[in-house]
């Protein structure tokens, strides 16, 4: 038998007002990333500086960081932070932000890199060199705040790239549930189906062991209980923080054992049609655990331990009440011409097949069964 290992962050503040814990920061100056205006529109931002300030702590604020970041965007991310030198990066908002915060955190430390330098899992270098780093998520999904994982895009190649190395791994996740109560009805949807898709491939995986199952089990079981809630009344406190704690489990439980086909599809057709991930997720996940099925009796011992007849069907009625189409070819928030479609299918099946969450499905599913996935997810056909 190898030898394993399990890693999450050494702290993780999480409830009401823990964002009060950044003024207890050790510093001199900090660099916080985000994303677009929310996270300054409802105060979090001023909030953040404050809590630094009174730690004695200057700070910076590296904004703009777009839904799918781009590599042009963490390298220049990465250039600022180095004219800046912050001991601390602090990143707020949602995964998209925490995301390219990790990578501009890398080019920060080691700017003689390129991009291409740190694709393969595991390639970057060690970091910490110069800064510590700090996730505070404003949704409850990517678990980026838990994770070793980063999702960058490459936008001359229409692809999106999972970086994958232990040290990005934050020092300190902060949970504060007011974070994620100023999330629309959609966001809330697609991101907590994120969770889910963590969870569920969580327990599937190839590499999952003894150590991530509970995790990835309970995030299931509290997103069924909870996601629905947390839709329905946004402003309710003790759903938000149930999903941020849900998202941080499966985060827990995924950082460790890896994912799937679900995040190997569903980063190649983001990539291609701009389709926002926890969407696509979702969609795909009834046609993966379908599947997959033929190859795991994972799906089968979840089940029994949530008592579910299901777990499939459990998850389609819930995206129903979301409004979350079943196929792509329902799906309105991007067009997905199926003319285009049809033009990307192969290279984008092939794409998916080398994704390096597809090492860890079960089974071993080739380029063909990829394909096969794309067409029923796309045109809502069974799978068999």
């Amino acid at each position: 038998m190898s030898t394993m290992s399990f890693s999450i962050p050494r702290t993780i503040f999480y409830g009401e007002g823990s964002l009060g814990k950044l003024a207890g920061l050790k510093g001199k100056r900090a660099a916080i990333v985000t994303g677009g205006s929310s996270m300054k529109k409802f105060g979090f931002l001023d909030q953040a500086q404050a809590l630094l300030a009174k730690a004695g702590i200057e700070s910076i604020i590296i904004d703009g960081v777009e839904p799918n970041p781009s590599v042009e965007t963490v390298k220049k991310g990465g250039e600022t932070m180095l004219a800046f030198a912050p001991d601390w990066i602090v990143a707020i908002g949602g995964g998209s932000a925490l995301d390219a915060a990790k990578v501009m955190w890398c080019f920060y430390e080691h700017p003689q890199l390129s991009f291409e330098d740190i694709i393969t899992p595991g390639s970057m270098p060690s970091l910490r060199n110069k800064a510590k780093f700090i996730a505070i998520p404003s949704t409850s999904g990517t678990a980026s705040e838990i994770t070793a994982f980063s999702v960058i895009t490459d936008t001359q190649k229409h692809i999106k790239y999972p970086i994958v190395a232990a040290d990005m791994v934050p020092d300190i996740a902060i949970l504060d549930p007011a974070l994620p109560m100023t999330m629309p009805k959609h966001i809330t949807a697609n991101t907590g189906m994120d969770v889910m898709a963590h969870a569920v491939e969580a327990v599937a995986s190839n590499a999952a062991t003894a150590f991530t199952d509970p995790y990835a089990v309970q995030a299931i079981k509290m997103v069924l209980d909870t996601l629905p809630t947390a839709y329905a009344e946004p402003k309710n406190l003790e759903a938000r923080l149930a999903m941020h704690e849900a998202s941080a489990l499966a985060g827990m439980a995924f950082t460790n054992a890896s994912l799937g086909l679900v995040h190997s599809m569903a980063h190649k057709i983001g990539g291609e049609f701009g389709v926002t991930h926890g969407l696509a997720n979702a969609i795909l996940l009834p046609y993966v655990i379908a599947y997959n099925r033929k190859f795991s009796n994972k799906y089968t011992y979840a089940e029994k331990l949530l008592g579910l007849q299901d777990l499939s069907a459990a998850i389609q009625e819930m995206n129903k009440k979301m409004d979350i189409p079943s196929c792509f070819k329902d799906c309105t928030e991007v067009d997905f011409n199926e003319a285009k479609f049809k033009e990307v299918l192969a290279r984008m099946s092939q794409h998916a097949f080398e994704d390096p969450c597809t090492l860890t499905n079960p089974g071993k599913p080739t380029a063909a069964d990829v394909q096969m996935l794309f067409e029923a997810a796309y045109y809502g056909k069974a799978v068999n």
